[in-house]
């Protein structure tokens, strides 16, 4: 069976540097959701690159700084964490650390199903 798979799309805030952006999300923010989640079986932050990408010609432009991947063993472990995560005083620590580097309005967070290829 495959690990349930839950992906965030993220903004830095405005008046912070990509430098400053990542150092924080890796150094702070990072294991601060591992301690808040321990159940996570997976946990991967993807820094998108301002070149390289392909922008069809009606489509927006892409406008987020980080594509962050989450898994755990199945929806009862994420169920879990969800719940661990939203109590009062570990919502707040989130929120709080959030709002040091993220523009909290623009998070987007979708739970998806992963299908792979053979290559």
């Amino acid at each position: 069976m495959a690990a349930f798979k839950v992906i965030s799309l993220l903004k830095a805030r405005a008046d912070i540097s990509r430098a400053d952006f990542i150092e924080y999300y890796e150094t702070r923010h990072a294991p601060l959701v591992r301690e808040l989640m321990p159940n996570i079986i997976g946990y991967r932050r993807n820094y998108v690159q301002a070149d390289g990408g392909i922008a069809f010609e009606l489509a927006p432009a892409f406008d987020y700084d980080a594509i962050t991947e989450i898994l755990f063993r199945d929806r009862a472990a994420y169920d879990e964490a969800l719940a661990v995560l939203m109590s009062p005083a570990n919502a707040a620590r989130m929120a709080e650390d959030e709002e040091r580097f993220l523009d909290r309005n623009r998070t987007r967070m979708v739970v998806v199903n992963e299908h792979e290829s053979d290559i």
